[in-house]
């Protein structure tokens, strides 16, 4: 019997967050049983800082410049996962699963060509965009606009994927639940947000984060009960993780495992994410894997757990299936590779590779990380009228974009929260790193500009 596949995606998580990571600040007890009785990957990676290239990653096995999901701004296009790319949802659905996204999606707001039902789901409950107001909300049931009703988002996440599971029946099927928790804005019911200002002392922004992930926490466990009550728990693979790290700025900075920086870079508290995947007829209880997982890696592995054959039409993934790892038998992780910056990429800004227990990173250069007002306001305008398109055809803002720093190089298996530089005392490794990050930069941003769907 072909397993279930529940693929849990949190947005802009840290490990702090967790009660399994903080020692029980935070009520996350569905969430914790998770990691309590899953296989832990040790050290996991999104693939990129910020979530629509994160997310295309995680839909293709690919890197995400060669998708063209390369940025968060779907006024101009910049989010969309290309129509020449096939979806792991593409690969399942012709393997005879029923697919389903619940939640946020992000990879293409407003081209109906882009629209999850066209890349591979059946159903689609969600927003297509970067975020949404969590009571004052416009989401799409497949074409159909649905208006708020006065109840908390995440509720209504939780409430839809127990009925797909319901509607599934005994077919097998891949759930795609995207909670948009603890993405702004922040917002979160007030007795929970009181609670946890009073009992831990911190800001209101962050007890209000707390309190979102806490809501995301009880909708996990509504899907947790209806896979007991399916009669298929041990056979149902669940996958939890975040999009990238956490949202550390201003009043919202909180413990991340010490992890250097955050959402939008690429040192360890951008792209450093918590993952587990629980499959009880196959993952002894509570396993550490101390292999590194990139996001390339899951939808091969995903794919392998499944017996499903990639999309015909597929082109070929960055990453590998980790199944053997499940029973200690996978081979060493190949170099894994980020870079993320606003508008066109910047080869040499906010960059990294990682070899074995190394780690290079070309720090961000600040006018390529800029956006333009007009962009931040297009943007906003897009999650309560989608409908009105802008022309995504406009190239990029004018900028001035300087020589990039120096690179950095850091034995992150020693030094996770990056603070010893090692460049200066190994000059022939930091070299050899560059010359790696600069060869699969060159390679993928031309597969990037080779797109027929891109937008720079």
């Amino acid at each position: 019997m072909r397993p279930n596949i529940i693929q849990i995606v949190a947005d802009d998580l840290g490990f702090g967050d967790l009660g399994f990571f903080n020692g029980g600040q935070t009520q996350t007890p569905n969430i914790d049983a998770l990691f309590a009785t899953g296989a832990r990957f040790e050290p996991a990676y999104s693939a990129s800082p910020v979530c629509a290239p994160a997310r295309a990653a995680l839909l293709t096995g690919r890197y995400p410049h060669r998708t063209g999901g390369i940025d968060t701004l779907e006024g101009r296009g910049l989010d969309r996962l290309s129509v020449e790319e096939r979806t792991l949802a593409d690969a399942l659905q012709a393997g005879g699963y029923r697919t389903g996204l619940v939640g946020k999606w992000h990879n293409g707001a407003l081209d109906p060509a882009y629209h999850p039902n066209r890349r591979g789901f059946d159903s689609f409950v969600g927003f297509r965009g970067g975020w949404m107001d969590y009571y004052d909300w416009r989401i799409f049931r497949n074409d159909e606009v649905v208006e708020s009703d006065g109840r908390y988002l995440t509720d209504v996440w939780g409430e839809e994927a127990v009925r797909f599971i319901a509607a599934a029946g005994d077919s097998p099927y891949y759930l795609l639940l995207t909670c948009n928790a603890p993405h702004y804005p922040l917002q979160a019911p007030a007795a929970d947000v009181e609670r946890y200002r009073s009992t831990l002392g911190v800001t209101t922004e962050v007890a209000t984060i707390y309190a979102m992930v806490e809501a995301m926490d009880r909708a996990i466990g509504r899907v947790r009960e209806a896979v007991a009550a399916s009669g298929r728990g041990d056979d149902t693979i669940i996958v939890f993780t975040s999009d990238n790290g956490p949202d550390l700025s201003g009043a919202c900075a909180r413990p991340n495992r010490d992890l250097r920086g955050r959402k939008g870079l690429a040192y360890e508290g951008g792209i450093r994410v918590p993952f587990v995947l629980n499959w009880p007829a196959r993952v002894p209880e509570g396993r550490d894997i101390e292999r590194l997982l990139h996001f390339v890696d899951v939808a091969p592995t995903l794919l392998a757990a499944a017996g499903v054959a990639p999309h015909p039409q597929a082109r070929p993934f960055d990453g590998q299936s980790l199944l053997a790892a499940l029973g200690d038998g996978a081979a060493a992780a190949a170099p894994r590779f980020w870079q993320w910056n606003r508008y066109t990429p910047v080869a040499r800004c906010n960059a990294a590779v990682r070899e074995g227990e190394w780690k290079l990173v070309f720090p961000p250069i600040p006018a390529a990380m800029r956006v333009t007002p007009e962009d931040l306001r297009v943007d906003e305008e897009l999650k309560y009228h989608p409908e009105r398109h802008p022309d995504i055809s406009r190239g990029e803002p004018p900028r001035q974009v300087p020589p990039p720093a120096p690179p950095e190089l850091y034995r992150i298996a020693a030094d996770p929260g990056e603070q010893h530089d090692c460049a200066a005392a190994d000059p022939e490794r930091t070299a050899r790193l560059q010359r790696m990050l600069d060869d699969w930069f060159a390679e993928v941003d031309a597969e990037r500009r080779s797109r027929s769907d891109t937008t720079l």
